[in-house]
């Protein structure tokens, strides 16, 4: 299976490929995508199994916001997942690691790895993120990954990446 990733990535770090949703990542996904206490600052949460399906099992469009796999290199397994939307001068970054592997480093390398592929497929764009104010973990991790605050929207603190 670990070729067929390699494959399939569209970018990856040391330890993770980062590529399309596959049905059989489903069950993983869902197992911590409708977990009411981890998934507290998400929005894209809640949904069915076939909702869920519809949504992800299909050919990822950055321009559309594309929802990938962050998939352990090891064993295959689903880690949790990042979003990318490319907008006009930027694009827009999102990311989960399921609640088995926090505090490992996961969201870390995979963030910094995105941030590498964004800027080597749209040089020039700004690169953001848009989290709670009371979601402490997300902002040490942008803050650690050199975002610097950008404002508020929504009511949600935006960082961009510097």
């Amino acid at each position: 299976m670990e070729k067929d990733n390699q494959r399939q990535a569209v970018f990856e770090s040391d330890r993770c490929y980062i590529r399309p949703f596959l049905e059989s990542d489903l069950d993983a996904f869902i197992t911590y995508r409708n977990n009411p206490e981890w998934m507290e600052f998400q929005y894209f949460k809640g949904l069915t199994r076939e909702e869920y399906k519809e949504i992800l099992v299909r050919e990822p469009s950055v321009e559309k916001g594309a929802q990938l796999a962050i998939i352990h290199k090891a064993d295959d397994s689903l880690l949790g997942d990042v979003f990318i939307k490319k907008e006009a001068d930027a694009c827009w970054i999102g990311y989960t690691i399921h609640p088995a592997v926090k505090r490992q480093g996961y969201a870390f390398e995979t963030v910094q790895a995105m941030i590498q592929w964004i800027q080597q497929s749209y040089p020039g764009l700004k690169i953001l993120a848009g989290t709670s104010p009371q979601n402490l973990a997300s902002i040490q991790l942008l803050e650690k990954l050199a975002f610097a605050p950008a404002g508020t929207e929504e009511g949600e603190l935006i960082f961009q990446y510097v």
